[in-house]
């Protein structure tokens, strides 16, 4: 940053600002850990001296406050891998099971709308697709905030359902399978992937489902099709077909960027001989409402009995058991 060319090129020079202050929260963050430590340590020996209980009940506030800020600077230090800064793409897509699966797609876009509203996140839907009775044939939202994509990528994969349908009339218990795609929405400055128009085609269609009443008086939805990886995009959020499509191509990048950034990873894993314990199509969690309560992560083992708050948005404990088993 002392150099005298440092602002010549503008964005390689906020990226620098950027990763600098990053590092330096990282480090003064320590520090102001360290020393509340400290000062607890030394009001210790002043109690031990000569019992007090104003200062006592001063220490147990300290211990509470350093506890609760080193817990938080636990979880900053957990969302420092690359991308985890990023907004995420989350996209829904029942399984086989019609009406009960597309029902269950709705209740889980419901529940990450709440993360998203607990989290302080901005949501943006890119594409909606209702269901023919109810629910959502797929779904793709856009959640815009610091450390989305970071908190949201232990979601993906498949995750079950097992209730009583309110769709049968015999009152029988089905199961349902709903998988969950989370994608980085990487930079522009980040990809550096070309796409061969004869690799592509794009196709336009009338806009519908969730406010889909002031955009869907023209064919301004757009589907990309890569054939060459069998990746579809679609959006549908705007008016302008020019703008959909734009957002359709940096959709599609991103998911190809991801792609070469697994098959990268996959080498590696082969190299050190180690196995993928997760990919596209695993079940990852089950929600049990019938006979008994229970939501419980297959990965990690957490589990939680009250369903009715994890269904309202209460994902932290789930998250936070993710990134914890994802670095161990």
């Amino acid at each position: 940053m002392a150099e005298p060319t440092f602002w010549d090129d503008q964005e390689s020079a906020n990226a620098v600002i950027q990763e600098t202050n990053a590092l330096k929260g990282v480090v003064d963050g320590y520090k102001e850990i360290e020393t509340e430590v400290d000062d607890i340590e030394v009001t210790f020996e002043l109690l031990d001296e000569e019992y007090d209980e104003d200062l006592a009940n001063d220490v147990e506030s300290m211990v509470q406050s350093a506890k609760e800020k080193a817990e938080s600077y636990e979880m900053n230090l957990l969302l420092s891998e690359e991308h985890d800064d990023s907004d995420a793409i989350l996209e829904l897509h029942p399984g086989a099971g019609g009406t009960e699966a597309q029902d269950w797609a709705e209740m889980l876009l419901r529940m990450y709308q709440r993360f998203a509203d607990h989290e302080g996140f901005k949501l943006e839907t890119l594409d909606y697709q209702s269901g023919d009775e109810a629910g959502v044939k797929s779904v793709t939202i856009l959640v815009k905030g610091p450390f989305a994509y970071g908190m949201l990528k232990g979601e993906k994969g498949v995750h079950r359902l097992v209730r009583i349908s309110p769709f049968d009339s015999s009152g029988r218990r089905h199961t349902s399978f709903v998988s969950c795609e989370v994608t980085p929405q990487f930079k522009d400055t980040e990809i550096d992937i070309e796409i061969n128009s004869d690799d592509i085609s794009v196709d336009t269609y009338r806009s519908s489902g969730a406010g889909g009443q002031h955009v869907n008086t023209t064919d301004s939805a757009v589907r990309i099709t890569h054939h060459p990886s069998g990746i579809v995009v679609t959006c549908q959020n705007e008016r302008s077909q020019i703008k959909n499509r734009e957002t359709a191509m940096k959709m599609l990048k991103s998911k190809l960027y991801q792609l070469e950034l697994e098959k990268q990873k996959e080498e590696i894993a082969k190299i050190k001989g180690e196995q993928m314990e997760i990919g596209w199509g695993s079940q990852i969690r089950s929600y049990v409402f019938h006979p008994y309560s229970m939501i419980k992560d297959h990965r990690t083992g957490y589990e939680v009995g009250n369903t009715d708050k994890t269904m309202d948005g209460d994902l932290n404990g789930f998250i936070d058991a993710y990134l914890r088993w994802h670095v161990s």
